[in-house]
């Protein structure tokens, strides 16, 4: 009797894969660190993609797309990612997700319009998310469960410091090039990591098929970037010139790069495990993944995620909220009832009972929640006050918390290796409760003090103590053949934590700023004879702004703290061997 893949069990898998080797772990976790910095560098960079793209420094509400995108690319594909890395291992997934991640490289480096920018930013999105399931997952197979907390933690550490690195890298790259030099390095260390996966992973790399990639690479990025000294180049601008009348894509270059596209598509086909895109079997696998099942995951994610990826937090808590809620809904209730049905579902919902695997996902979500308001509003407060106008100056402050939050998560992996994991993650987000609450007593001088550093240091340790916790009780109550799925799960709860709690936390905040605004009064009431000149009317508008950020702060506390309890009660381990 054949067994259903989600099905926990202590007998050995027929399909067990080797160990794998710790430099393809190191690999993957430097995969996971350049898209994690990738996100952050796109921020630094906006209005210069938005320029570069003919978008005016007026009409920045359309850089909603380049966000969205990638968030949505990001969120909606994580289940059926998470599942093909169970199903077909974490070594194609993982170059598969790199060669996506430099193809929309590639496409928003020459992107010379929104709908290309948008469209490269969503491929990056699908894989730097697929990146971090696989890469716990990889984790999982190569230590046991009482051994696993601590590179767990350093993969934590490694994608948190994204939020470090990126905006540095980024400032490095925009001092000495323009904004399209950030995707081409993107492009560069996407397929320099791609080919170290393959090659690390236990798979002898086919060189015809490299050669065949690098050239379809090759004359597909010069298509797209046209460089002026080699189009207008009499001799070499022929390559640029299309070979039919009116059909502007009938150039030499394209010629090539598909034809080499078509067989590099035909030897991965037929080419052993050593091929460069893993196409071999993919008939079977189509038969394999629940092809249902994923798309209703993608269509209800997708359309929660895009409904508070593009709402205005100063007039609604999602966009488009009366069309794109409800398909949520429906695509939810319908992927759950088809998934209780099918026998090989796309997310092992029977493999997720253990209280201690949907805890994981419950404290998950919460931890998004606060933690996104703690990297939104603390250097919104630094502008309010300390800083007024001051962009470098307010992210110098946010990074004091950041500099501690993998500090944290290498502690926290170090700290399960001795205390309960609950305890450590409770005792974490305990910690960075007490932080935020602590913010809500921030006055116009708080930041000039050390001891607001010491606050935001004790927030960024307490989110990081949580990391590996959370993660390692995962996979421990989860089976060896969902690792995959399970960590998908879990990046997706706190992403959609992150996206609900911005909305609503905001949402709130600004309720009780404009109720503060209105009990004001205008400077005609408050400074009858000096109104253009009123230090009185000044005073109470800045104490508004304060308690819209308090407000959030108070919000975020809240959820730091349900999370401590949530990780205290249910973050109980159960393990499972595989």
């Amino acid at each position: 009797m054949s067994r259903s893949p989600h099905r926990q069990s202590a007998e050995p898998r027929e399909d067990a894969r080797p160990v794998p080797g710790l430099p393809l772990v190191v690999l993957a976790t430097l995969a996971v660190l350049v898209t994690a910095a990738d996100t952050y560098v796109v921020v630094l960079a906006l209005p210069d993609i938005l320029a570069g793209v003919g978008v005016g420094i007026d009409e920045l509400q359309r850089a909603t797309p380049i966000i969205g995108g990638f968030l949505l690319g990001y969120t909606a594909t994580l289940p059926l990612l998470g599942r093909l890395a169970d199903l077909r291992g974490r070594v194609p997934v993982l170059a598969g997700c790199l060669l996506l991640f430099a193809l929309g490289s590639l496409l928003t480096a020459t992107a010379d319009g929104l709908g290309l920018a948008v469209a490269g930013r969503g491929l990056q999105g699908v894989g730097a998310g697929g990146l971090v399931p696989a890469t716990l997952a990889l984790v999982a197979d190569r230590w046991p469960p009482e051994r696993r907390a601590v590179p767990l933690g350093v993969v934590g550490a490694v994608q948190e410091a994204g939020a470090v690195l990126g905006p540095l890298a980024g400032a490095a790259v925009l001092a000495v090039a323009d904004w399209r030099a950030v995707f081409w390095l993107n492009l560069l260390l996407g397929l320099a990591l791609a080919a170290g996966v393959v090659v690390t992973g236990g798979r002898r790399p086919d060189p015809v098929g490299l050669a065949l990639l690098a050239l379809a690479g090759a004359a597909g990025g010069l298509q797209l970037a046209e460089p002026a000294a080699l189009a207008e180049d009499v001799t070499l601008g022929l390559a640029w010139v299309p070979l039919l009348d009116g059909v502007p894509a009938a150039t030499p270059l394209v010629l090539v790069a598909v034809l080499a596209g078509l067989a590099l598509g035909a030897r991965s086909l037929a080419a052993p495990d050593g091929a460069v895109l893993p196409l071999r079997g993919v008939p079977r696998l189509v038969r394999e993944v629940d092809v249902v099942g994923s798309l209703l995951a993608v269509v209800a994610l997708g359309a929660l995620v895009w409904s508070f990826a593009a709402a205005d937090p100063a007039t609604e808590v999602v966009a488009h909220g009366p069309v794109l809620l409800p398909v949520a809904a429906a695509a939810a209730v319908a992927f759950w009832l088809h998934e209780r049905r099918t026998p090989d579902p796309v997310l092992p919902l029977g493999a997720l009972r253990p209280a201690g695997a949907w805890g994981a996902l419950l404290v998950n979500l919460l931890v998004g929640v606060a933690l996104v308001a703690a990297l939104v509003d603390v250097p919104l407060f630094a502008r309010a006050t300390t800083t007024p106008g001051d962009q470098l100056g307010a992210a110098l402050v946010l990074l004091r918390l950041l500099v501690a939050v993998p500090v944290g998560a290498v502690a926290g992996g170090w700290l399960c290796r001795r205390v309960a994991p609950r305890l450590v993650a409770a005792a974490g987000m305990a910690l960075a409760a007490l932080a935020l609450w602590a913010m809500t007593g921030w006055g116009e001088t708080s930041l000039d003090s050390w001891a607001s550093t010491v606050v935001l240091l004790a927030a960024g340790l307490g989110f990081g103590l949580a990391i590996a916790p959370v993660n390692a009780v995962l996979l421990a109550v989860t089976g060896p053949e969902v690792h995959g799925s399970a960590s998908a799960l879990a990046v997706v709860a706190r992403t959609v934590g992150m996206l609900v709690g911005l909305s609503l936390l905001t949402a709130v905040a600004l309720r009780r700023f404009t109720a503060e605004v209105e009990a004001i009064g205008s400077p005609l009431t408050v400074c009858p004879d000096t109104p253009a000149d009123c230090p009185a009317y000044d005073a109470a508008a800045n104490a508004a702004v304060l308690t819209q950020l308090h407000t959030v702060f108070a919000g975020a506390a809240t959820a730091a703290g349900l999370a401590a309890v949530a990780a205290l009660v249910l973050l109980r381990e159960r393990p499972v061997r595989g």
